[in-house]
């Protein structure tokens, strides 16, 4: 599903910073993989490369048979839309909108495109998340862990291979965290999605099939957990 090959990322505002350093792996269709390690060692850079939010100062990425690095423009948004789904730690809803609006807002400009009725998928996986009783409750109205649900169904509404977590229980207490990542690795095994999740928190990556350990941009460890057991 994922093959990345001696990926660089440098970033060259002020001194320059070697944020991934030649990191080379290979993530297979329906894993659950935690990307672990302290602040600065890179986790969020690789997301944010395997989703194309970022380009690679060096190195390749190939998602799903794609080779991202060959897409611009339009490809490249249609690839996103189409295949990569986001959760981040700050949730990012509107605050403005009900939870059921800010699950259709990545898809309300291709409505009229759509195979399938939008308002009725984004109600189905709100019911999912068991916030059917919060369908028209702003952001402000709902609790962390009822706000991140609402951003899981949001990165779901385009049926996505690939769901990219970065820091998704960061604002949440631990009891409503564990709750999260049980959600998410309910939907890496029913669904078939691959899910990667950056986290500094070993109870969750402790619930991943694989652990991939970073330091200063490097791969330093990769942890089966099947072979741990």
């Amino acid at each position: 599903m994922i093959v990345t090959e001696n990926l660089t990322k440098i970033y060259t505002v002020g001194a320059p910073v070697r944020a991934l350093d030649g990191v080379t792996l290979e993530i297979a269709a329906g894993e659950f993989v935690a990307v672990t390690g302290p602040s600065g060692s890179g986790k969020s850079t690789l997301l944010n490369l395997i989703g194309t939010l970022d380009r690679p100062t060096s190195g390749r990425i190939v998602v799903d048979g794609v080779d991202v690095g060959t897409l611009r423009g339009n490809a490249l948004a249609d690839f996103r839309r189409e295949r990569i789904g986001f959760v981040f730690q700050m949730f990012h809803l509107v605050p403005t909108l009900t939870a059921l609006e800010n699950v259709m807002l990545p898809l309300l400009p291709y409505r009229r495109g759509l195979r399938f009725r939008l308002e009725e998928r984004a109600r189905e996986l709100l019911e999912i998340m068991g916030l059917g009783d919060r369908l028209h409750h702003l952001p402000g109205q709902l609790s962390g862990g009822e706000q991140q649900r609402v951003a899981i169904a949001r990165a779901l509404i385009n049926t996505p291979k690939v769901l990219l977590a970065d820091e998704p229980t960061g604002n949440l207490d631990s009891k409503v965290g564990m709750e999260i990542i049980s959600l998410l690795r309910q939907l890496n095994r029913e669904r078939g999605i691959t899910v990667i999740v950056a986290t500094h928190n070993p109870a969750v990556a402790r619930e991943a099939d694989r652990i991939i350990q970073l330091q200063d941009g490097k791969i330093v460890r990769i942890i089966n957990r099947a072979e741990e057991a």
